[in-house]
């Protein structure tokens, strides 16, 4: 099976005998040979090759695997979605599970079979396309959109989060947010909720850190009548109250442990004893949960239980900051003006450019619910129809991170700037080409390129 010539294949290998039959064997790719960590990742970024075969035994470490593993981790961390193939003689089980978990796409045994590594590199060019081509048709950014019924993003970041949630909505495990505070955990849980068979059962949510610790076992487990003082009556908990439905609990991490202890015997048996109570009763709660807290630092500190978290962790869904959701921030302000307008100052009828230049370039460290705020100050405060940088009280952005390469700066960078021009524009080409200093077929060619789409 013959592929484009122009396919780039990356080959780490310090043998130069195994090098020359490897690039022998695959001419039908752009071969490229490094035989170390740094002059892989140095390739990697230049010519971003889409499957890269990993030897683990790299100098200085060629009798084991310590070095083929750095690389690794390196290569997945500067392009996720390449395709590794990793290789190795040593300890090859216990290598192949470690490679597969760490990320690596496959797992091949030395001696080299040519054939049989041959079949894994095509399958892998293979799926990279699919994936490729997958991203570029779900890359619909510029369009206002609700996900999960209630939350409105364009950012390919969120529509990620948005897609994993789907998927586990009617799986019944429990469900971890992790996220910075103001970035929505509570309306993605309130998503999942809506999105699964329970739906039509109650959706209960309580925040652990808002409860005193000596009241919040009452407020989840209950009690009977007479098992303090001032409980004249008996009581259910938020437990009970989400029987059939699901229990949201916010900041997980600020559950005192003895507490953690009852919570955990709950997960694992789907019972739950009422403060004073001596009888068990049966629950079916699904069990959602978030915190902006390092529960793993904080296992290592001992507050909080391991068991606990595997258990309340059974898939983990990670939230972007709203920095990291281009022309998240713009659309979002379009959105709480128009509903704050309405309620508090109808003569506000948009932004000034100024204003949603500050909106852009500001990082946003409260997330979602700083620009709420700041949103609601600047429509109470406006003096004419147009909000101003200076209702907003913005200053400006932080420095990113280092990108793989130039190229991918560059067009990084290009994404970025269309985002935002399509989204202060209501996704009108004419608009966002002028505010971009561009001919509208520039700009089609441009969205064309980079997969997006207006």
């Amino acid at each position: 099976m013959k592929v484009d010539a122009k396919a780039k294949l990356l080959i780490v290998e310090d043998d130069e005998g195994l090098q020359r039959q490897l690039r022998w064997a695959y001419d039908d790719y752009e071969v490229l040979i490094a035989s170390d960590r740094n002059s892989a990742i140095d390739l990697l970024r230049a010519e971003e090759p889409p499957v890269v075969t990993l030897d683990l035994g790299l100098p200085p470490d060629p009798n084991g695997v310590s070095e083929g593993f750095a690389t690794l981790e390196k290569i997945l961390a500067l392009k996720p979605e390449t395709k590794v193939i990793v290789a190795s003689g040593h300890g090859a089980r216990e290598s192949a599970l470690r490679a597969i978990s760490s990320g690596a796409y496959d797992f091949y045994h030395k001696p080299v079979d040519i054939d049989q590594l041959g079949l894994i590199v095509r399958r892998a060019f293979q799926l990279h396309g699919i994936e490729h081509e997958n991203r570029r048709l779900e890359s619909c950014v510029g369009e206002d959109r609700t996900v999960l019924g209630t939350m409105l993003t364009a950012a390919p970041e969120m529509m990620k989060v948005a897609r994993t949630i789907e998927r586990v909505a009617n799986t019944g495990v429990s469900v971890m947010l992790l996220g910075a505070s103001g970035t929505g955990k509570e309306l993605l849980a309130r998503g999942l909720h809506n999105a699964s068979r329970r739906a039509q059962s109650g959706f209960v949510a309580i925040n652990c850190a808002a409860i005193p610790e000596n009241l919040l076992e009452a407020e989840l487990f209950g009690y009977e009548r007479g098992a303090f003082t001032g409980a004249v009556k008996s009581n259910e908990g938020k437990i009970e109250q989400a029987h059939g439905g699901t229990l949201f609990l916010d900041e997980v991490g600020d559950i005192p442990l003895p507490l953690q202890v009852k919570l955990l015997r709950f997960l694992q048996e789907r019972t739950i004893e009422r403060i004073g109570g001596r009888k068990p009763i049966a629950v079916d709660t699904r069990i959602v949960c978030a915190t902006h807290q390092d529960l793993p630092e904080m296992i290592k500190a001992g507050s909080f239980r391991e068991d606990l978290w595997y258990r309340l962790a059974e898939i983990v869904v990670r939230i972007p900051s709203l920095a990291e959701r281009a022309g998240d921030a713009v659309l979002l302000a379009k959105h709480f003006l128009h509903r704050f307008a309405r309620e508090m100052n109808p003569q506000v009828k948009g932004f000034t450019p100024a204003a949603l230049a500050a909106i852009d370039a500001w990082q946003w460290p409260g997330n979602v619910r700083e620009l709420e705020n700041r949103m609601k100050r600047a429509v109470i405060m406006a003096d004419g129809k147009h909000i101003t940088a200076e209702d907003l009280d913005l200053g400006s952005g932080e420095e990113q991170g280092l990108p793989l390469n130039l190229k991918a700066a560059r067009e990084d960078a290009d994404r970025r700037a269309i985002r935002q021009a399509l989204a202060r524009s209501e996704n009108n080409i004419s608009s966002a080409a002028k505010l971009l200093g561009i001919s509208r077929p520039t700009l089609y060619d441009l969205l064309k390129q980079y997969g997006l789409q207006p």
